[in-house]
């Protein structure tokens, strides 16, 4: 019995840590995509987070300043993005892609060009990583039956980002539902021609909302690098950021269902790397690339035909212009 509670745990607190990324990205998704921005360069910026979080952590030792490096990064591509699709009205789709291949391509090429270690940073020591969060009466608590290895497991030890996840999903459900900045950012995403006629910019509230998903892109990518892993590689992102997109749409734009889709992937994640080697009963020992395609075989299935009907906002992807 407490070799089964303690292998749950362990799979949950793999899922917890699995899902921040997603979470991250997903939510920087609901808020450009509320505002009627889609962005599907959401990969590219958290790539990007995570190879300038690295890279600073590296050449400097602070991990600090690793953060500061992938926030950067992620808003100044968010605004690269905003500058061709809300100042020049360019087609959100591509420049999304465009993005997701520029930094496919330039990541690993400045690694190789700072660094030389083949298209990757070098391995960071614990001194430049994300701290893990140790919170006191392990030893008091951990003798309590069921609570002890909950509290070992799941609450203590985790890294700093995964607390700021979880501070950011309870501020984004009140931002976007009780303040005035969310009310006024879902207007745009539904009536942008409203919004202006109340007298608020359009332009200047998309804007906002493109930075949010840069700071949150670049929070995940740096989390990928500086907080689970050790350093930069390339491609180290592996789709993640077209997970979030479609936890986003499993979600309806919703930071509750959301939130439960990126756990979901999370958890299927976590399970496939359990799954690798173990022989099942009646069937045996399944291919390694078998294992590693539950997720994304999940992702299709709740797309293509569990979901139902998602309606996005009415005016994601469609650029405003104002009449003259």
């Amino acid at each position: 019995m407490e070799d089964a509670l303690l292998l749950a745990l362990q799979l949950l607190g793999a899922t917890v840590r699995l899902a921040t990324p997603l979470v991250l990205a997903a939510f920087a998704g609901i808020y450009c995509e509320r505002a009627g921005v889609v962005d599907i360069g959401l990969e590219g910026k958290m790539l990007a987070g995570a190879f300038f979080a690295a890279a600073a952590a590296s050449a400097t030792g602070s991990p600090w300043l690793g953060l500061l490096a992938a926030v950067a990064a992620g808003v100044a591509l968010a605004l690269v993005h905003g500058f061709a699709c809300i100042t020049h009205n360019g087609n959100q789709v591509v420049s999304g892609m465009a993005i997701n291949i520029l930094v496919a391509g330039l990541a690993p090429t400045l690694a190789y060009a700072w660094f030389h270690y083949g298209g990757q940073t070098p391995l960071l020591p614990s001194s430049a990583r994300l701290p893990q969060i140790d919170l006191p009466g392990v030893e008091a608590v951990g003798a309590v039956p069921v609570l002890g290895p909950v509290y070992r497991e799941l609450i203590t030890g985790n890294n700093l980002l995964i607390w700021m996840t979880l501070v950011i999903v309870l501020a984004t459900q009140w931002v976007l539902f009780r303040s005035r900045f969310g009310l006024r950012l879902r207007a745009v995403g539904e009536n942008p021609a409203a919004v202006d006629t109340a007298g608020l910019s359009v332009t200047r509230l998309r804007y906002q909302a493109l930075m949010i998903t840069g700071v949150l892109t670049g929070l995940a990518g740096a989390y990928l690098s500086t907080g689970h892993g050790a350093g930069f590689v390339r491609d180290m992102t592996a789709g993640k950021g077209y997970l979030a997109l479609a936890a986003l749409i499993f979600g309806k734009w919703r930071p509750g269902p959301t939130l439960f889709a990126c756990l979901l992937f999370a958890f299927t994640d976590a399970l496939q790397a359990r799954l690798q080697g173990v022989p099942l009963p009646g069937i045996g020992v399944i291919p390694v690339q078998f294992i590693q395609m539950l997720p994304y075989v999940l992702t299709v299935l709740l797309l293509a035909g569990f979901v139902g009907k998602a309606v996005a906002p009415r005016a994601s992807g469609i650029p405003y212009v104002k009449e003259r």
